[in-house]
């Protein structure tokens, strides 16, 4: 249950309503599409990057994103002067509204967005899903530091090469602790956030820091095993069917076949994890905090004490729902992440 202590859940899927085609988005949006790159199958096959297991998934909204995922040169000059091929999905549309960023919770993928992405294009959101560095699907051969840092500054390159206007930054459990050090570092590129049952008063990963790394390999090797990422489905869902349990722990375990995925786990383990807890009243964006009523993995008191905490924040509730919402209400999440993306 080591994902557990450390305070970061991960990742569940859960299969929704599809949403309808982009051809009904609102009247007005200037429409991009975007061209495929780093090996990305546009033309209805799986980018060649992926694990072969892609091909075992049977989630149709899991595989219709993972087809979209590409790979884009990012520069991390802090520690060399080469680029990470970085994976993410990138918007069909363009819009004078400020793009959302959609990012994961801990040791997950943008695949977590599969139920709710095509429904925030739908809103005429143009919506990046990025991959956090260190999980994911980009290409770590040379592996960086994976550190909390490191992810920082690698997301501040993705923004600064690609994006370049500010953003509304959207981050589910431990993403909210990403989203809050980002933000607080790089105030420039952010206009508000969302943070969904926000992970963010973990101090850190603690004491497994100091663990040896024999004993922090054969913990992070866990992490992958189908018995604690099934489990964890049956924390974060109510009453799921075993075979769609193990469908969305293939999703959620997709990125761990990738052969540099566990050195970058311990990297960012010893590291000493994120603790923004001293970040959160510097955050001088505006807030949603998005919080399940059933969530068995974060306590939602700690989402009420954040919200007191913030200097400008709103909190709605969603009830019925576990963890990740944006996966098992997804358009719930939608209408309230497009509400709050619009201009005031």
């Amino acid at each position: 249950m080591m994902a557990l202590k450390w305070g970061f859940p991960p990742p569940a899927h859960h299969a929704t309503a599809m949403a309808k085609k982009s051809g009904s988005l609102r009247a007005g949006l200037t429409k991009v599409v975007m061209s495929d790159g780093g090996g990305c199958g546009g033309g209805g096959g799986f980018p060649s990057f992926l694990p072969k297991e892609v091909e075992k998934i049977k989630d149709p909204f899991a595989r219709s994103l993972a087809q979209r995922i590409q790979r884009l040169p990012v520069q991390q000059t802090e520690f060399s002067g080469s680029c990470i091929m970085s994976s993410c999905v990138k918007p069909r549309i363009k819009n004078e509204t400020n793009p959302v960023v959609l990012l994961h919770s801990f040791d997950s993928s943008c695949l977590e967005w599969r139920s709710a992405y095509p429904l925030l294009e739908e809103a005429g959101l143009e919506a990046w899903a990025v991959d956090v560095l260190g999980w994911g699907f980009s290409d770590l051969e040379r592996l960086p530091p994976c550190d909390a840092a490191s992810k920082r500054y690698h997301l501040y390159q993705l923004w600064k090469s690609y994006i370049k206007r500010p953003i509304v930054l959207v981050g589910p459990s431990l993403g909210a602790a990403v989203a809050i050090d980002f933000a607080v570092n790089y105030p420039e590129a952010v206009e508000k956030m969302v943070l969904i049952n926000p992970s963010v008063y973990a101090e850190g990963t603690g004491n497994l820091a100091k663990l040896p790394k024999i004993v922090a390999y054969a913990g992070v090797s866990l992490l992958k095993s189908i018995p604690l990422r099934l489990y964890a489905n049956i924390l974060t869902f109510n009453g799921i069917p075993l075979s769609k349990g193990l469908d969305w722990t293939n999703v959620g375990r997709l990125h761990c076949h990738l052969p540099w995925w566990k050195d970058a786990t311990v990297d960012f383990m010893i590291s000493g994890g994120y603790n923004v807890v001293s970040q959160i009243k510097q955050v001088r964006q505006k807030v949603l905090i998005i919080c399940s009523e059933q969530d068995l993995i974060v306590d939602k008191q700690l989402a009420m004490r954040l919200e007191s905490e913030l200097p400008n924040a709103i909190m709605r509730k969603i009830p019925d729902c576990g963890h990740l919402p944006h996966v098992e209400k997804p358009n719930r999440v939608a209408k309230l992440i497009a509400a709050f993306a619009r201009p005031s």
